[in-house]
């Protein structure tokens, strides 16, 4: 969905957060305050691949440029990265500035990242060199940034969200259940953080996770932005990074203890996009772009992966509103794109496609259930079983999204193009709502999906205007506006 209006994307300069999923012990200064410092830290590891961070911080005087240089200790290979140019000759790396973070002030620091290949053993390096400095460093572990914001009070334990897989065209828990995902959005971790105003819009707390569950609620969609999941440089540090993903474990955790399943959304990424439709022509994740980027989006869902690898109950829906059709006339063009990403026609930057992203989910050993939506902002379903990407977990489910204003908006359309995916796969309406105040129609679509048995969730659960975007509430304790009493009122009549 796109969003209301907000406020100007903020100018960044200054601190940078560090990304940290699977962290090992870290590099740091000790003693006397050393001519420069490294942080080196593995943020997810997968067979013969793994993703790295190194935060630099200059303690002598403003650097125009920088350049850091150091020696892998086995037989590890960059093969990608950001935030820098990197290189490598036999075993020394080198990781030299972009254009746009040359200067490096007195006691500043920058992070940049990358993702390489290795084998034997992926040991620490152990010396570093910045412009040629040595940096003082040793071997003992940092300590992590403090979740922001913090946990009020501890996630209570009335209820547990069940671990999921397909089984045929259903969702199921471990006892073989069928499990229908419905519930509302809850907006706001993927905006809030690019435009350096909090990480969530509104209260996350245990209170107003209960307010959700108390719509007899049982699943709850969070959408996230991957440059402050990955704590890139133009994210503030409180913001980005490890507080980032501290904040989005916690709000899952209280999900889960509420009973909602968590489904995890990559909503705003990286690339600039001027073309059809465009959201915005910012390079940064501010808006909803055509397609993911192949820079950071796999490393995202990588990452994500290895986090929650071991949580079956939380969902990933690997990309929001994909519309590479909006760029090309080409229908058979779009959905190679969507399938196959690279380079696509009309669209600037590299591609991720959804077959990257599932690789990137499983390359990290997680076996979630994964959602991909289709083209037309998910509303398109028409050729998603001729381009589904191959998922070797066999955990893979459609994604559909429909609002009063989009294409395809009736029966007749959902009988068509629908009913043959739900067919063969788990069927999931992502976002459903009107911008109309009311919910005429969304009682439609929920009749439409009851009748089929297939999930569905509210877009959203957060205090706006209901008329310039689709609002379920008036205030966080749950008070319905005129358009959400339609979605409370019939959750609590399916779980009386």
């Amino acid at each position: 969905m796109r969003h209301p209006p907000r406020s100007v994307l903020l100018a960044v300069v200054g601190a940078f957060g560090l990304v940290a999923a699977m962290a090992v012990p870290v590099v740091t200064a000790q003693g006397a305050e050393p001519a420069c410092s490294v942080e080196y830290s593995v943020t997810s590891q997968w067979d013969n691949g793994f993703q790295g961070s190194v935060k630099i911080t200059n303690n002598l005087a403003t650097l125009s440029s920088w350049k850091l240089t150091f020696d892998f200790a086995g037989d590890q290979k960059v093969t990608q990265g950001w935030n820098a140019t990197w290189s490598q000759s036999g075993t020394t790396v080198t990781a030299g500035n972009e254009s746009w973070n040359g200067s490096l002030g007195s006691g500043a620091s920058v992070v940049a990242g990358f993702v390489g290949s290795w084998s034997g053993s992926n040991a620490m390096p152990v010396a570093f060199q910045l412009n040629g400095t040595t940096c003082n460093v040793d071997t003992g572990p940092t300590t992590p940034p403090p979740t922001d914001p913090p946990p009020t009070d501890p996630p209570p334990s009335n209820g547990t969200a069940p671990a999921l897989r397909v089984s045929g065209t259903e969702l199921v828990d471990a006892d073989g259940r069928t499990r229908r995902l419905l519930g509302v959005n809850r907006s706001g971790g993927e905006f809030m953080c690019v435009q350096g105003r909090g990480i969530w819009d509104g209260p996350m707390d245990d209170a107003a996770i209960k307010a959700i569950a108390d719509w007899k609620a049982g699943a709850i969609r969070i959408p996230l932005n991957e440059e402050c999941w990955l704590g890139l440089s133009n994210i503030k540090s409180e913001f980005g990074g490890v507080n980032y993903i501290n904040a989005v474990k916690d709000v899952v955790a209280r999900a889960e203890a509420h009973g909602l399943t968590p489904i995890l959304d990559l909503h705003w990424t990286y690339g600039q996009y001027t073309g059809n439709s465009a959201g915005c022509s910012d390079v940064h994740a501010s808006c909803q772009k055509p397609m993911p980027d192949a820079r950071y989006a796999p490393s995202f869902w990588s990452s994500v992966a290895d986090v929650f690898k071991d949580d079956q109950a939380v969902v990933f829906d690997l990309f929001n509103e994909p519309y590479p059709d909006r760029a090309t006339s080409s229908a058979t063009d779009a959905w190679r794109c969507w399938r196959d990403g690279g380079t696509c026609p009309g669209i600037s930057y590299e591609v991720a496609g959804m077959q990257d992203l599932v690789d990137a989910v499983r390359g990290a050993g997680a076996k979630n259930v994964v959602m991909a939506g289709g083209l037309a902002y998910s509303n398109d379903l028409s050729q998603w079983l001729t381009y589904k990407p191959a998922d070797p977990a066999g955990n893979l489910a459609a994604a559909f999204h429909v609002y009063n204003f989009n294409a395809c908006v009736s029966a007749g359309c959902w009988n068509s193009t629908l009913a043959p995916v739900a067919a063969q796969v788990p069927l999931v309406a992502g976002e459903i709502g009107e911008n109309t105040c009311s919910h005429s129609f969304a009682d439609q679509v929920m009749k439409w999906f009851d009748e089929h048995n297939l999930s569905y969730l509210g877009w959203t659960w957060n205090t706006w205007d209901c008329s310039s975007g689709p609002s379920l509430i008036s205030a966080y304790d749950g008070t319905p506006t005129a358009y959400g009493v339609g979605l409370r009122d019939h959750l609590r009549a399916l779980n009386p």
